[in-house]
């Protein structure tokens, strides 16, 4: 029998306590193309299309039966996905939606901050307990588990970065590892193997917006480039930071310290970050994507460019899941055109 389903939202949860719990982690996303008219009810066409979508698609029953949805205050379109949950709860009792809860993890470097998060796991540890208690044992094994994970999606990055497989491929491998229990997420991603004749091009780094689909690479890599590196949460910053042991406080400063995401790090931050990822990559070209209603990756731009020393671009107010034709076409002197 399958352990019941935890839908969540954002990287900043913990998804060890979920494993720990003797639950099956899922994070939700959303669905490019798909009509979102259901949650723009809710959430207003001025949200960040992904969390309209995701809202859509849980109400829809689009993930399947949910135990519960653990979100992530890693946003502002977040926090509105997790007020428009919570309201539901209290006003449309017919639609039976599981039980919600917000996690809200901090990125600043101080003790204080550490304590915080350190107490927000805490508290989600107790409330995932009412499933099955979580002891130390628990915990610590489920830690071992997803930093195991972890390293395992480690080596796929690097089978990208030396050209033998695609961004697309990249992504679409870290995108179903978040849809399986640990071990068999680790199984599919310890059988990656390299495929040379899919990976090529220019080699583009991807700044910006994150990326539950795989379509913008597609489009990329269709054109001339391969996406050799980028800095959302659904690519290298979902797994790049391990805990230093199996223990609560350690799991805390591991989501204390991970990013840094455009809608939670500094200016500066972000651009330290992108410059060291790109050059680690061996980015030629720079492209900040930022989706409609996603406000934080233009303010990052002129520093990130500056930073990396790369011809950049930024797209601004992409469709989700799209790049426009504009935008393609500055870029294009950098490629090819398919």
């Amino acid at each position: 029998m399958s352990a019941p389903t935890v839908g969540y939202v954002g990287a900043d949860v913990p998804v060890e306590l979920i494993t720990a719990a003797g639950l099956r982690p899922l994070r939700l996303a959303g669905k490019p193309g798909e009509d979102s008219t259901l949650g723009d009810g809710y959430l207003g066409r001025g949200v960040d299309p992904v969390a309209r979508s995701i809202l859509t698609r849980i109400l829809a029953g689009g993930y399947g039966p949910l135990e519960a949805i653990v979100v992530s205050r890693d946003c502002e379109a977040s926090l509105r996905l997790f007020y428009a949950l919570r309201e539901l709860h209290r006003v449309e009792p017919e639609l039976r939606l599981p039980p919600v809860r917000l996690v809200d993890v901090l990125h600043l470097p101080h003790h204080t901050t550490t304590r915080y998060v350190h107490a927000k796991i805490a508290q989600l540890r107790e409330w995932l307990g009412r499933w099955r208690p979580i002891s130390d044992d628990d915990l610590a094994a489920a830690i071992t588990a997803h930093d195991t994970l972890r390293r395992s999606l480690t080596r796929v990055a690097g089978l990208r970065r030396a050209n033998r497989v695609s961004g697309t491929r990249f992504l679409e491998v870290v995108a179903a590892t978040t849809r399986l229990p640990v071990t068999a997420a680790t199984a599919l991603a310890d059988g990656v193997t390299a495929d040379p004749s899919e990976a090529g091009g220019v080699r583009l780094f991807l700044t910006g917006s994150s990326h539950d689909d795989p379509a913008v690479y597609e489009t990329l890599e269709r054109n001339g480039f391969l996406v050799a590196g980028e800095d959302h949460d659904w690519g290298e910053l979902l797994f790049a930071r391990t805990c230093a042991a199996p223990t609560e406080l350690a799991l805390a400063e591991r989501y204390q310290y991970n990013g840094p995401s455009a809608p939670r790090a500094s200016i500066r931050q972000r651009a330290a970050h992108t410059a060291a990822a790109a050059r680690a990559c061996g980015a030629e070209v720079l492209l900040s994507y930022a989706r409609v209603h996603d406000d934080a990756p233009p303010w990052d731009f002129p520093e990130q460019r500056a930073a990396t020393g790369l011809r950049a671009v930024l797209a601004e107010r992409q469709p989700y899941g799209e790049l426009t034709p504009e935008a393609l076409a500055a870029l294009l002197p950098a490629g090819v055109v398919a």
